[in-house]
């Protein structure tokens, strides 16, 4: 069993208390990791060497291109580690391991690169005054960021996080999810040895209820929460912090819908949809799991999509021929599975897929259903897509925006006027027009209505991560 301590202020230590508690593989449903178990009181530790480093240390008060030397290096340690990084997520979620290796591990990478930069070359402003003044901007780091990130994207979304706060000299405490721990544990012994300070990034494991979790949420030395994962979690998260008033940015579930008019090139649509709703065993979200088809290719493209669905390969993650692995936990599998249960019940038709062996759930394309049904309405997070038909621009955006969430939205048409007027009337913080998941880390990422609060990306971050401050100097 892999041993998983808590990172802080530099060391590696075990829970005040003695506690642990085991990571499972999903592909084996086998225990393979024993990892500490933080209290409060091990947050409590955690935030107080955070503050003492935000307080007292170098690293707020580095130059950008210090803090940036620093993040390089450990961009390129996670380069140099990829190929065990990307096996540590994929035994503790169940990623397949092409996924984990060739577009997770790059893109954590690239989250430190990127934010090093950012910080270097981002402008201030100065204000032209009548008077005989000097009016500027300066952008100073808040203090102790809690980084509480999900189980979906392990690595990825930590660093997403992670990387922004410490590149705008931010200290930081990170509580992975409970259900993968690990490639985060060795994240923060990377970037101990990529020379961040002992204290700048700590890391402490456990559960969120009156544990490590809502120690950090609730301590008067924490100054922002972000978050990304369900939504009733962030509600709890935001109450649990108003107290304090500190400063949160949310990035919560989605209901995704995706738009096919008829006029689409329907090898991309297919192509890009099967992607939308069965990458990570739809455990992403941003899936497609809302999908309507314009009434005169409905037949036709439902037809090419199950057909894609059902060829797709269940098996072993670490198998680089896997396209379908494993839910992540039991409770997740019992969760997902369970709605075909209600789908079922609510009459609508499992048109494929369904169950399988362990923790797997087959590509499933749910018909027959109406806005009303909880497999319509509500956030599955599994490899379960709904497929409705419409009838013109109007109704197809109407359904897409029948929905609490507001994370993103996907288009596909070869009208152009069409793309752009319909991107501007589906309600979600991000519009794919004949693509998904093509990002660029300058533009803003978040969601509308029960998706998030917030945006962070590029200059969205700067603002989250930093306080603005005017400087007025009299000539």
């Amino acid at each position: 069993m892999r041993q998983i301590r808590h990172l802080i202020d530099g060391e590696l230590v075990d829970s005040l208390d003695g506690a642990t508690f085991e990571s499972v593989n999903p592909a084996d449903q086998t225990p393979w990791a024993r990892v500490a178990r933080g209290s409060t009181a091990d947050a409590d530790r955690a935030v107080q060497a955070a503050r003492r480093a935000f307080d007292e240390g170098p690293w707020p008060r580095m130059s950008p291109d210090e803090r940036a030397a620093v993040l390089h290096r450990l961009a390129d340690l996670i380069d140099a580690h990829t190929d065990e990084l990307a096996e540590l997520d994929t035994r503790d979620m169940g990623k397949p391991i092409t996924q984990s290796k060739g577009k997770d591990l790059p893109r954590s990478a690239h989250n430190f690169r990127f934010f090093a930069d950012y910080q270097r070359f981002v402008e201030d402003e100065s204000f032209p005054v009548a008077t005989p003044h000097h009016m500027y901007t300066r952008y100073e780091p808040v203090g102790v960021t809690a980084a509480i990130s999900p189980w979906n994207f392990p690595l990825m979304l930590a660093t997403w996080k992670v990387a922004p706060a410490l590149a705008f000299g931010n200290t930081v405490v990170l509580k992975p999810a409970e259900q993968t721990p690990v490639s985060c544990a060795r994240l923060g012994e990377l970037a101990l040895e990529a020379g961040v300070p002992p204290g700048v990034f700590n890391v402490v494991h456990g559960f969120g209820p009156r544990e490590a979790g809502e120690g950090l949420t609730t301590h008067p030395g924490v100054d922002l929460v972000t978050f990304t994962g369900e939504s009733n979690t962030g509600r709890a998260i935001m109450r649990a912090a108003a107290d304090g008033l500190k400063r949160l940015s949310f990035e919560m579930g989605g209901k995704g819908a995706n738009l096919v008019f008829a006029d689409a090139d329907l090898d991309k649509a297919v192509d890009w949809s099967i992607r939308a709703i069965f990458t990570n065993a739809g455990q992403v979200c941003l899936a497609g799991s809302r999908l309507y088809v314009e009434r005169p290719v409905y037949d036709e493209f439902l037809a090419r999509f199950v057909e894609r669905a059902e060829a797709m390969r269940l098996g072993d993650p670490l198998d680089p021929a896997t396209e379908i692995g494993p839910l992540a936990s039991e409770e997740h599998w019992r969760k997902v599975t369970g709605y075909l249960d209600i789908a079922a019940d609510e009459g609508a038709k499992i048109l494929t897929g369904g169950r399988a062996d362990g923790w797997w759930v087959r590509p499933t394309v749910v018909v027959d259903v109406d806005q009303q049904m909880r497999v319509c309405r509500e956030e599955i997070f599994g490899p379960v897509v709904a497929v409705q038909p419409f009838e013109g621009e109007d109704e197809g955006v109407a359904l897409a925006n029948d929905t609490p969430y507001g994370l993103n939205a996907m288009v596909f048409t070869e009208n152009v006027r069409r793309a752009h007027r319909v991107a501007g009337r589906l309600r979600a913080g991000t519009v794919w027009v004949n693509c998904f998941f093509v990002r660029d880390l300058r533009a803003p990422f978040g969601g509308f209505g029960d998706s998030g609060i917030g945006r962070e990306g590029g200059k969205y971050s700067r603002e989250f991560f930093t306080e603005a401050k005017a400087v007025v100097m009299e000539l």
